[in-house]
This record gives structure tokens, sequence and C-alpha cells, in this order.
């Protein structure tokens, strides 16, 4: 299995990546009205709900409490118009939860309104975050389900969105999505790849991986080791992009995802239990591809590069056993502690190979600890990197885009918790405790010219469903990141 390179002419035909999340929005401005209210006086003072629709909704008892949904007739008894309570917060206002806010209500309301066209007619603080919710609210997977889908309402594009920008953030999430989504008997490393290039394709960006045995030969001996006992081979996937007319002459932000299609932990075997959503385990691949979509459809001003480093952790007769030791890319040799840590070796691979261009910012999501759920829960992905300015400015950007991180400790003490009697350093810790920063340190190892680096430890799933989307798979912290690197490069 061989090296192979592509460079793909700039997609000319304008087909969205994802068209189900373009579909989402209408053309034009007009629409049946929607209205947002935070209480009986706001519902009151609502100019454009006439006599009939509030003897209606008094009739049916209706409070604007939070996500109470009514639906108002005109005088032929067909649908003029849906009220949403937006619960005791003044709309206007923007609450300390940054998932309470009303615009976040818009998430439900793509999924409760029956299908037609309809516009926002309440003022909100954030129209374009409106925009967002409706269009992460309302995506579904679809894939294995037979038959046509449900017809779905689309929402006018509300005054003072930004439409490019909202379909090139829906689109991005609901395409990572549906990779996390897709079962890992469609989605193995092969598959994860030609992700990578079926991206790559649409933006005319430039494609090379590395395959199997190769791996070995262009020195990624940790991707290998982790990749090797499965019958589908390990890769790692590289992706360059730069905006047309400023190549070479921009700042290097390098994305590095880990791509385990299937995590049974190796020979330190998962329960059953615990190997359950593991398809999940290429969560840190699909964030990144969400990201990089978010990126080039923006045009930002940066070298862009994005590195998966791709594989299968499978119990077999050749699979890398605890206190093996294997050299890295780095030089650096790892005493395997715990097979069941091999997310972080195969980004230890890729680290390597994007720390030697010296990129200006070098960020990697991960699937990579449970300790990271234990500390901080499903929906509050942990992020790390010395940086202080850094780590203010992610926070902040995740917080207003309602896509919240929480900063930990890349915290030095613990760092002698890898050492090892026989190789360089061991990629687990002996105890239970401060695993997310553990591995955390493990990774920062594998990264020495870096101007920037910071790390998402995510879950890539939503346990229930919620106003930003279903059950499932979930891209966190790409919008956060990308609203940050929006604000820092520009278009």
């Amino acid at each position: 299995m061989a090296k192979s390179t592509a460079r793909p002419a700039r997609s000319t035909s304008g087909a969205p990546l994802h068209p189900a999340a373009v579909q989402a929005f209408a053309i034009g401005s007009t629409g049946t009205p929607v209205w947002l209210v935070d209480g009986q006086h706001a519902l009151a003072a609502e100019p454009t709900i006439n006599t009939v629709q509030r003897a209606w909704l008094s009739a049916q008892g209706f409070k604007p409490a939070g996500r109470r949904l009514a639906l108002l007739p005109d005088a032929d008894g067909n649908l003029a118009g849906a009220v949403m309570g937006a619960g005791s917060a003044p709309v206007t206002s923007r609450p300390a939860d940054p998932m309470a806010r009303a615009e976040l209500l818009l998430g439900a309301l793509a999924t409760q309104l029956p299908p037609g066209r309809y516009r926002v007619a309440s003022t909100l603080p954030d129209p374009e975050l409106a925009a967002v919710a409706w269009g992460l609210g309302g995506t579904r997977f679809r894939r294995y389900k037979s038959g046509e889908a449900d017809a779905m309402p689309q929402l006018a594009m509300p005054a003072g969105a930004d439409a490019a920008r909202v379909h090139a953030i829906v689109e991005g999430v609901a395409f990572g999505r549906d990779l996390i989504n897709t079962p890992a008997s469609d989605m193995g490393p092969a598959e994860i790849e030609a992700a990578v290039r079926s991206l790559a394709k649409v933006h005319g960006a430039a494609v090379t991986s590395t395959v199997g045995d190769d791996l070995l030969e262009q020195n990624f001996p940790l991707i290998h080791a982790v990749g090797r006992a499965s019958p589908r081979a390990p890769r790692i996937v590289d992706l360059t992009w730069s905006p047309p007319g400023h190549e070479g002459a921009l700042p290097k932000v390098t994305l590095v995802g880990k791509g385990i299609a299937f995590d049974t932990g190796g020979l330190d075997l998962k329960p059953s239990a615990g190997m359950l959503l593991m398809k999940k385990d290429m969560g840190g691949a699909a964030a990144v591809l969400a990201t990089a979509h978010m990126i080039m459809s923006r045009g930002l001003k940066v070298q862009l590069r994005v590195l998966i480093a791709a594989a299968e952790n499978s119990v077999a007769g050749n699979a890398f056993r605890p206190l093996d030791v294997i050299a890295s890319r780095a030089g650096l040799t790892v005493e395997i502690g715990n097979t069941d840590a091999e997310g972080r070796l195969v980004l230890a691979d890729a680290l390597a190979l994007a720390d030697e261009e010296s990129p200006d910012l070098l960020v990697t999501f991960a699937t990579l600890t449970g300790a990271a759920r234990v500390a901080l829960g499903p929906e509050l992905p942990p992020l790390f990197t010395d940086d202080e300015p850094l780590a203010a400015a992610i926070a902040a950007h995740g917080l207003a885009v309602a896509d919240p991180v929480w900063r930990l400790p890349l915290w030095s003490a613990y760092d002698a918790g890898l050492e090892s009697a026989v190789a360089d350093l061991n990629n687990v810790a002996e105890g239970p405790f401060g695993g997310a920063i553990i591995a955390a340190l493990f990774l920062r190892r594998f990264v020495k010219k870096a101007r920037h680096f910071a790390h998402f430890d995510i879950f890539g799933w939503r346990p229930a469903p919620k106003l930003l989307g279903p059950k499932g798979g979930e891209v966190q912290a790409a919008r956060a990141l990308f609203a940050y690197l929006e604000h820092a490069y520009g278009r």
C-alpha cells in the first residue's frame, strides 16, 4: 500500500457539502412569523399579534414558559404564526448560562413546527446564532432510514445574519456529525480518508496519505503499531490549503484529529459497555474536518494543514502488547502501559510531523479520556494550553457562539507520572487520578517548535436531544475554534 497524492480542481459546481443542512433555509425574507416571548407583558406588547390571536392564546391557557409552543390560526383556519415561550429571562438579554439564550430556541422550533416557510419576527441580540441554532437543531442522520425523509420547515435567513457564514457552519457541523454517527462497519480508516478527500474536492485542497506498512518506511511507527492488528490498514492523511492568491505568505494553522475508527481497547480489552459507543472514537477527526470546512468556506487568511491519524485498535495475534516499547516519529521511545490509551499514540506521530514545520498554531481534537467526562461531564469539553491569552480568547468565543469549553491545567508536576524505567516515557501514569491532564501532558511532549499549542479532549457525542441537535455525534469545540480563528486571522 503506497503513498498517494491528489490536487483536485477547485469546485465550480456550487454544490454544498451537506445539502440537507442548506435546505433548512428558505430563499428570500418572507414566511410565517415566529415570535419568541419571555413573559405575559412581552406577549401583550407584541403589536403584530392581533386581538383574535391573543384570544386564541388565552383560550389555550398559553403561558410563555420556556420552550412552550402555540400555533396561531388566521380567520380561515390556516397557520398565521407561532409563538414560543422563552422563559423568564428577557429575550434581549444574554444569560450567564450560554445554553439558555433565546436564540437557541430556534433549534427546538426546527423540529416542532409543521413544514412551511418561516421568519423570525422577534428582535434577538444575535440573529446569526439563531440561524445556526435552526440549522443545527433540525439536521438528522438518515443514512440507514428507509423511505423518504419527512418534509422539514424552512427558515428565512434573519436580518443581520451572514447567510454564507451560517451555511458554512451548519454544513461543517452536519458533515462531522454524519461521520461520527456512521457505524464502524462503514467508517474505517479508508472511509475516513475518503471523507478528507471529499472535503478537499469541494475546496480545491491537496491531499496525501501514507498507508499500511508504508507508515514504517515513512517513520510513523506508533500509528502503524496501533492499527496493525486490524485488516483495515492504518494511515495518516494530510490535507493542505491556502486561500487563492495567498499561498506561502500566511500564518500556519495545523489541526490534528484522532481518527480511531473503532476502539476495542486492544489486548487491554474494553468491557462491552465501554465498547458500545466506540464508533465515535474518530470524533476528533470529524471535529477537525468540520472546522476545516468552515475555515476554507470562509477563506480565512491562513495556511491550513489538517492531519488525520486513522486506525482501528483491534485484537489479533500481531496486536501491540502491554509493556511493548515502540519508537515514535519524534525519536522518543514509548512503553505501552495500556493498549487502550492508543489515541495519544497515533496523535504523537501526527503531532511530531506537524511540529516539524513550526506552525503558528497547532491544535488537536480527540476523544481522548473518560477522565475528562468525569471532570466536566459530556457537554463541556476541556481545553489544554500553556498560552493564557489563547485560552481566554477561545473560551470567550466559545461562550459567544454557545459552544463552550473549559480550561484545565497542563500541570507540569504531573509530568513525572509518565516516566518509564525502560523507555523515554510511558503512555499512561500509574494510578487513577488526573487522567485527562496526564494525556494532555503526553501530547505536549511531542510539540517543540509550534508557536502556540492547544488540545481539546472532546466527548464527541450528545447523550440526549438538546436545542442544538439530536442525540448522537457532535463535533464539540469546532464552532468555538472557528470563531476564534475568524477573529484572529480574518478573511
